[in-house]
């Protein structure tokens, strides 16, 4: 959704930042670990208790900046594997503090949307972390599996928009009906990307 315009886009809005933080004598590993935490705290003290507006809004901004870290170590020179891998790392931990507050959020409710919304929740963080699974496995192996349909930030920002709108007053059922998706699209991935790497150990 976001893709290669989204990407520019927040480099370009974000590149002077970046360079303020490197003059500032900023590591791109500070701003990382600052970043998931603020992000996993936003999420399960904010949304996790019920002030979706608040929460969304906190977490959707930590989230838009998190290409900071990368244009840091670019513009420093200090891009190497170790900051791919706490990046990545750190990604899937502020991912499983966000849908573990969705959860606690239904958790907290009564009725039937309630239900619905928490087992969404669960499945939306289950598969949404086979996902990055599936292709750091398949590339581990030497295969390419850079597939699917549900990329983190598309992820990311139908829940966060989700959850403002529920916030705002507009029914629990419309996050229900978004981490259903996100839980349905996460399951497509998963299986495009083992068929995608299936194909290729058949070809070997």
């Amino acid at each position: 959704m976001l893709g290669q315009h989204g990407r520019g886009l927040t480099s370009a809005v974000f590149t002077p930042l970046a360079r303020a933080l490197v003059r500032r004598g900023v590591s791109p590993d500070a701003v990382t670990i600052t970043g998931t935490i603020v992000a996993s705290l936003a999420a399960l003290t904010l949304i996790g208790t019920g002030r979706l507006v608040a929460g969304s809004l906190v977490v959707g901004i930590v989230v838009f900046t998190d290409s900071v870290d990368g244009l840091m170590a670019r513009l420093s020179g200090s891009s190497s594997p170790w900051g791919a891998f706490l990046d990545s790392t750190l990604d899937r931990v502020s991912d499983a503090a966000l849908f573990s507050s969705f959860v606690l959020y239904y958790a907290a409710r009564e009725g039937q949307v309630a239900v619905w919304g928490m087992y969404a929740a669960l499945a939306a963080a289950v598969l949404g972390g086979i996902v990055p699974y599936a292709r750091a496995r398949a590339e581990a192996s030497g295969y390419a599996a850079a597939v699917g349909i549900a990329e983190r930030s598309d992820r990311l920002l139908i829940s966060l928009i989700a959850a403002l709108l529920t916030g705002l007053g507009l029914g629990q059922w419309i996050l229900a009906a978004a981490l259903t998706y996100l839980a349905l699209a996460a399951a497509v991935t998963v299986g495009q990307r083992i068929h995608v790497v299936h194909r290729q150990a058949e070809g070997r």
